[in-house]
């Protein structure tokens, strides 16, 4: 007699004790197919896995509970379903209630076309890759794995999104927030260290005044309390000569990437109207700067990123594109179209154009002035990472502001109380 198929659906990042229970049940009812999720299909639900997908398949192909693994692309069962016709489909019965439910009742509507059937055991209680990751984070990440996590994101995700933390309680803020939104698992993806910010909360100008020495030590508290990948901004990326010791320490620590701007001299913040005194560096001599930093690095993992200041100067067209050709000839691994415009008009008409060049490299979009921009906008046009790179800062002083005003109008604390946060609330985000 033909021995029956059952079918699970698995993301085993970590495989624990559930896995092995439900994979023993499902031996017992026939031959065994994986369909491993990819990473694809798990960002949908929560966050990248630990483990590559090529790692994960590995792992399970090994088992003896399994005869075949194959790749599960989608949340949804159901092409691989279609294709497999299996007699049964084993899951935990924990996929009742949740972001999977609805998956759930369309397995079930599939499997009814040929007289399958749903197996449902009782959920191992106590366990999960969510709990084991939990206490994975409390151990830390290796430099290796936090540098190699942006690149993986990048290739998996239609947006990284990624936004500024100037402290490790910014970074736990961002560390424990996820939503769901319309069956949707949102969350920030990636760490920006920003210039402006790190200079603003010592009180400096954005003029290059915190060295970056002061800056890389600050990053450690945000290196503690998050697995996330760090995006540095490096300003102008300092003198040819030092550049590869900048490289050096950041791919040290443990940082992802580093995004260097196309700016000479003293830095003036881009967003400022009157740009008269600020001056764009020579393509050749910017390319050189780009060679160099690619050269230090240790690891591919590490990306060098360049920022065109073209738009910001108000230069044309042509030269944004010319120069994001030129510094992706050169080495960069991702370009940053910067723009100051109330609209992403300009930026858009970049990317229109460069995404057809063959030296196209991923385009990062930064809409601190063009904030009305919806990320399915960026999609569309071929953006592929978003950096929200100072509403915390700015967020942070209004709202110290108005507390302390408030304060001071009524000569005690009461009447703020409901609108700050109690210190039970912020001491419970820090683990012991």
């Amino acid at each position: 007699m033909k021995q029956k198929i059952v079918y699970i659906g698995l993301a085993a990042d970590i495989l624990h004790e559930g896995h092995i229970n439900i994979l023993n049940i499902a031996k017992k009812y026939g031959t065994v197919i994986v369909g491993l999720l990819t990473d694809e299909a798990i960002v949908t639900y929560k966050s990248l896995p630990f483990l590559s997908y090529s790692q994960r398949e590995v792992v399970l192909k090994n088992l003896k509970m399994v005869s075949q693994v194959i790749p599960q692309k989608t949340l949804d069962y159901s092409f691989n379903l279609e294709k497999i016709k299996p007699n049964y489909v084993v899951h935990g019965n924990d996929w009742r209630k949740g972001v999977q439910q609805k998956v759930r009742e369309k397995v079930i509507k599939v499997l009814k076309k040929w007289g399958g059937k749903l197996i449902e055991p009782d959920y191992t209680k106590n366990i999960s890759s969510s709990l084991l990751k939990k206490n994975i984070s409390k151990s830390g990440i290796t430099n290796e794995q936090r540098k190699l996590k942006l690149q993986r994101l990048i290739h998996t995700k239609k947006l990284v999104r990624v936004i500024e933390a100037h402290s490790g309680l910014a970074t736990l803020i961002i560390d424990n927030l996820n939503i769901y939104k319309k069956q949707e698992f949102l969350e920030f993806d990636a760490i920006w260290s920003s210039s402006l910010t790190d200079s603003t909360l010592r009180a400096k100008p954005d003029n290059q005044s915190i060295d970056y020495s002061t800056r890389i030590n600050g990053l450690n508290d945000i290196l503690e309390t998050t697995l996330k990948p760090i995006i540095f901004d490096g300003d102008n990326g300092g003198r040819l000569e030092h550049i590869s010791y900048l490289i050096k320490n950041l791919e040290r620590i443990g940082v992802s990437a580093i995004v260097i701007e196309d700016k000479k001299g003293l830095k003036k913040n881009s967003l400022f109207k009157n740009q008269s005194e600020s001056h764009q560096e020579n393509i050749n001599e910017f390319c050189k700067k780009i060679k160099k930093a690619v050269s230090s690095k240790v690891s591919n993992d590490f990306m060098v990123i360049a920022r065109i200041e073209s738009f910001i100067l108000g230069k044309s067209l042509k030269d944004a594109l010319t120069r994001a050709e030129k510094y992706s000839i050169a080495g960069a691994d991702a370009i940053l179209i910067h723009s100051k415009e109330k609209t992403p008009k300009e930026i858009f008409r970049f990317a229109k154009v460069f995404r057809k060049s063959r030296y196209y490299k991923p385009m990062i979009a930064v809409p601190s002035t063009y904030s009305k921009t919806y990320e399915k906008d960026l999609i569309k046009n071929g953006f592929k990472i978003v950096i929200y790179a100072n509403q915390l800062l700015r967020a942070s002083y209004k709202s110290m502001n108005e507390t302390a005003k408030k304060i001071l109008m009524h000569k005690r604390s009461y009447e703020v109380e409901k609108n700050i946060t109690s210190i039970k609330d912020i001491l419970s985000l820090i683990k012991t």
